[in-house]
């Protein structure tokens, strides 16, 4: 506790007592000392302990080696007997007159100067108070300055620098030196500096919408006349081409703006270092770098500068007055006898407020409610007791392919019943929905619809009864439920799931298979070997004849095994699914289901021919095994069509294969005679078959492996005498 007492009042006795010098180079009422002034003294005042005295150099009107003599005599009995803890000069000439008498008057004190613009360590040296000496420069920030001016005024091609012949501008010199070293060439840059103000004010007098000017300074001519700030805000207030500045003594007074030293800010910066200072802290030299971006409302509209376009934060300053701000009085005297009118007229405009009131709130409701129900995407529409129209949402319009606006729906419908607009194929068919409806009202009752675009939709459809107590009428609310993703979903999901139990059946007759290929394998292998015990054990001499019978007899029966063992192995690669996608020869995929089913086709008289056009690209990237199984679907529904055309001397299949843009296109064609127009749009659905004993998954299972698995398609259509299957794979993916 006595640790956290003498923490909080150890600043206290630290500057107990302490005194600050300020010497300022001007005289007071001068913008820009004064303004660094106020600044320390904002900082410095709330403690009671420090006290501050300041004197005045005025060395903006005298700069004579006379005066700065007479000066130090003065000050020689203003400072008798005077101690003080800390001297702040400011700007140059307080900081040379400090060092010039330091030793005299002011012997081992701390020395602050601020407003300089840059500080030489050689000179303190000189002097013999490098160790005493601390700074906080000035810097103004010419480069950026520049950039605004550029960015501003993008077609700029003359750009004047404005700069005195004062002791204080030979400090600047050289950030204007750099601004000419970087000069990009693009525009004309013009430094003024042997001038006076009166041919300046002449210089800026023509408007110049591609010109503007960075203001440094101008305190004197080149004669040496000194020109006062009132002279210098005329001549910047009037000029025709817009005047940018690096420090805020002429902002609201003339300037546009720009990038600038805020002089009380900077005073401020001042006033925490003196404090640090008179903490004890060592000697530091800071460069001020708090500048901000600040501009003046009103010169920005005179010049048409968009000042939007720059990326940097800004302060606007000068804003117009508003209406509010300009009758500020008048304003406030009227509310003040708002509530004395209020209460004379009330009895008087009641009715009609509350009325007014009543209206606007019923409208307010009326449009919530067709908002809220158009944002709805089902559509919907009311029914009264004889049927007629009350409301709808712009959704039941675009259902029935009719006009409407987006917040109060289609007036065309309204008073009407659905009846009436018979001519409308869309009416028809909600007509003929809501009476399939009414048989079996427990269940919602779903139908396919075709929108604007000629995209197949699906609705549920419900109704209920409503009731308004106050009109004392009721009527039916209609809701049609978009449900065509979930539909897709689903569909998707039942295709999968077939995908899935489909090859779950082919992976266990694949295991099935290649069980009994194994057990059939081994017997083969006995055949073969008592084949040619037989053969051996029957030679004998003079037997030659016999000899070549059993020969010619066995490798008939090896040919046999052979073959029989080849078509289990083909078989059992076939009828096993693919674990995942590989680039396969389609070509290849369909003569080795040609192969399995080779037998079968021969002996049926069915002629197959193969057509690869030249210079077809032939790889594929999916799943080989259930392609073959698809196009083995395809062929077997050609064998079992062509079998029941009863004509054994013309069965025939042709397959193409050919490269069309992306995709290689393979066509089945049969001549058994063409698909029934009434089935031929349904034969890739689930379950659907023609055949008596069909299971109508073949077909499907080829679709959604195409389709689903492989990212192609396949049609059908008949042509002249028999049917044709159009397979498409992309090749590009």
């Amino acid at each position: 506790m006595k640790k956290l007492i003498f923490l909080l009042i150890f600043p206290i006795f630290l500057f107990a007592n302490s005194k600050i010098l300020i010497i300022n180079s001007y005289h007071k009422g001068y913008e820009f000392s004064d303004s660094i002034v106020k600044g320390i003294e904002e900082v410095v005042y709330p403690y009671t302990n420090i006290d501050i005295n300041t004197l005045y150099m005025d060395s903006k009107r005298v700069t004579s080696k006379e005066y700065f003599s007479n000066l130090e005599k003065l000050y020689s009995v203003q400072l008798k007997n005077r101690e003080y803890d800390l001297i702040v000069a400011i700007d140059r000439f307080a900081y040379d007159f400090v060092l010039d008498v330091h030793e005299k008057f002011f012997k081992d004190k701390p020395v602050l100067a601020v407003g300089i613009e840059n500080f030489y360590e050689e000179k303190a040296i000189k002097y013999g108070v490098k160790d005493k000496v601390s700074a906080l420069l000035e810097r103004r920030d010419l480069k950026s300055n520049v950039k605004v001016i550029k960015r501003l005024i993008p077609n700029l091609q003359k750009l004047y620098i404005i700069n005195d012949k004062s002791e204080n501008a030979l400090h600047t010199e050289p950030l204007i030196q750099e601004l000419f070293e970087d000069f990009d060439g693009d525009y004309e840059l013009i430094y003024l500096k042997e001038d006076d103000l009166e041919s300046l004010k002449e210089k800026f007098q023509v408007e110049d919408e591609n010109s503007a000017a960075l203001f440094i300074r101008f305190y004197k001519n080149k004669d040496g006349k000194l020109n006062n700030n009132r002279e210098i805000e005329n001549f910047i207030d009037n000029s025709k081409i817009p005047i940018f500045i690096t420090d805020s003594i002429f902002i609201k007074k003339g300037a546009v703006g720009g990038r600038i030293v805020d002089l009380y800010r900077f005073g401020k910066a001042s006033g925490e270092m003196a404090l640090d200072i008179l903490y004890g802290k060592e000697h530091k030299v800071i460069i001020f770098k708090d500048l901000n971006y600040v501009f003046d409302s009103k010169k920005l509209e005179q010049f048409i500068l968009p000042v939007s376009v720059l990326d940097v934060d800004y302060e606007i300053v000068n804003k117009r007055e508003t209406f509010y701000d300009k009758n500020r009085g008048f304003i406030e005297v009227v509310f003040k006898l708002i509530p004395l009118l209020l209460f004379l007229i009330l009895g008087l405009i009641h009715n009609i407020y509350k009325r007014k009131q009543t209206e606007k709130e019923l409208r307010q409701r009326i449009d919530f409610d067709a908002v809220l129900l158009n944002a709805i995407d089902s559509p919907i529409f009311w029914q009264d007791e004889k049927g007629f129209i009350v409301d709808s949402n712009s959704q039941f319009c675009s259902l029935l392919k009719l006009k409407c606006d987006q917040i109060y729906g289609c007036d065309e419908i309204y008073g009407k019943k659905l009846e009436d607009f018979s001519s409308n194929p869309n009416v028809l068919l909600i007509i003929d929905v809501l009476e399939k409806y009414k048989q079996n009202k427990k269940e919602n009752y779903e139908f396919k619809f075709y929108d604007l675009s000629g995209e197949k939709k699906f609705y549920l459809l419900k109704q209920e009864k409503f009731e308004d107590k106050k009109s004392k009428t009721e009527g039916t609310v209609t809701i049609f439920t978009d449900v065509t993703k979930e539909r897709e979903v689903a569909m998707e999901k039942q295709r999968n799931r077939q995908f899935v139990i489909q090859q779950s059946k082919l992976a266990e007759i694949g295991e099935v298979f290649s069980s009994i290929a194994h057990q059939w394998k081994s017997p083969l292998i006995e055949i073969t070997a008592i084949a040619q015990e037989l053969f051996y054990t029957r030679k004998c001499d003079g037997c030659n004849k016999n000899e070549k019978e059993d020969e010619s007899f066995v490798k008939d029966i090896m040919n046999q095994v052979t073959y029989m063992t080849n078509t289990i192995n083909d078989f059992q690669k076939f009828i096993m699914p693919s674990n995942k996608k590989k680039e396969f020869n389609i070509y290849d995929a369909v003569k080795s289901v040609l192969e399995i089913i080779n037998h079968n086709i021969k002996y049926n008289n069915i002629k197959i021919n193969i057509d690869v056009k030249d210079d077809t690209k032939l790889n594929v990237f999916g799943y080989k095994n259930e392609i073959m199984q698809s196009f083995l679907n395809i062929v077997n529904n050609a064998k079992d069509a062509l079998l029941e055309k009863n004509d054994y001397k013309n069965r025939n299949i042709e397959i193409k294969l050919f490269n069309e843009n992306k995709y290689l296109v393979i066509t089945i064609k049969d001549n058994a005679g063409g698909i029934d127009e009434k089935s031929i749009n349904d034969i890739f659905n689930p379950y659907f078959t023609t055949k008596e004993n069909g299971h109508g998954i073949g077909l499907y299972m080829s679709k959604v492996i195409i389709e689903d698995k492989m990212g192609g398609s396949i049609s059908v259509k008949n042509v002249e005498n028999g049917a044709m299957f159009t397979i498409r794979l992309d090749q590009s993916i």
